[in-house]
């Protein structure tokens, strides 16, 4: 399960979509599993916080001075606050009716389509860059991405894939797009598992600390690898690949639930 949330995570192809299938695999889908799906992001956030740490280093040494750092520290902050907001509104009915294999996949062939549309949109010249770095985005911009992150509250949307292609429909090169939902990531995950584990804590005991330990070390391994190659991908690739996959595991795991092939567990 950590390798699974370490490599998915970062890609637009959606990590939560890809545990939840996992879980139903593994018979791992009770409440200590979602709480576990939730905290081993945190492994993950740990190799974004290494990958850019130069970065982030710089940002915090001239936020007492310099106004471009204190300016893309608060589009991080702004841009954190919609998730927050409706995390604790519509959390925890999301996961009482949308955690299921069948939205996941009919999730992944939606999602996968919207990608190719922007993608194709991108590549006609319907969408004009006019950010290209993280440090040009004005907070309207913050704003808007972090409104866009709030779509993958639903299951097999994928966080990292709304904010990345909702970036570039907004006007944000596709290295912008992709920095932007890095950084934001550190601050949303880290919120989400903390506040995961603090309101599940009656299910946790010292019993399941090396359970956790080794999903927060895989997380952290295998999304590193991720992150770095993702770097390097989207120099000279698009994501339709991504949305071709999508598509394809999404038919995958509806023609298997409908035959009866595979039994997805509720």
């Amino acid at each position: 399960m950590g390798v699974v949330e370490g490599l998915t995570e970062f890609l637009p192809i959606s990590s939560t979509g890809h545990l939840i299938l996992a879980g139903a695999l593994l018979g791992f889908d009770d409440d200590k599993a979602k709480v576990f799906d939730i905290a081993i992001q945190t492994g993950a956030i740990f190799a974004v916080i290494l990958v850019y740490w130069q970065k982030i280093r710089d940002t915090l040494i001239a936020l007492p001075s310099q106004k471009q750092a204190q300016q893309f520290a608060l589009n991080v902050l702004i841009a954190f606050v919609p998730a927050v907001v409706l995390g604790l509104l519509l959390g925890k009915a999301i996961k009482a009716h949308l955690f299921t294999p069948t939205i996941v996949a009919t999730t992944f062939i939606v999602g996968g389509f919207i990608i190719l549309w922007a993608e194709r949109r991108q590549a006609a010249g319907g969408n004009a860059v006019r950010i290209h770095s993280v440090d040009e985005m004005s907070t309207l911009d913050a704003l808007k991405v972090g409104l866009v992150q709030c779509l993958a509250m639903v299951p097999g949307t994928s966080r990292s894939g709304a904010t990345i292609i909702g970036g570039m429909l907004l006007g944000l090169s596709r290295k912008a797009a992709t920095d932007f939902s890095f950084y934001l990531a550190i601050p949303t995950l880290i919120g989400a598992g903390a506040y995961s584990l603090y309101k599940e804590r009656a299910l946790l005991s010292v019993a399941d600390v090396p359970m956790f330990a080794v999903g927060l070390v895989f997380s952290f391994a295998s999304a590193w690898l991720c992150i770095r190659w993702l770097l390097r991908y989207i120099a000279t690739h698009s994501f339709t690949g991504f949305a071709y996959y999508r598509i394809a595991f999404g038919i995958v795991v509806l023609v298997t639930a409908w035959t009866k092939v595979v039994h997805w567990a509720a």
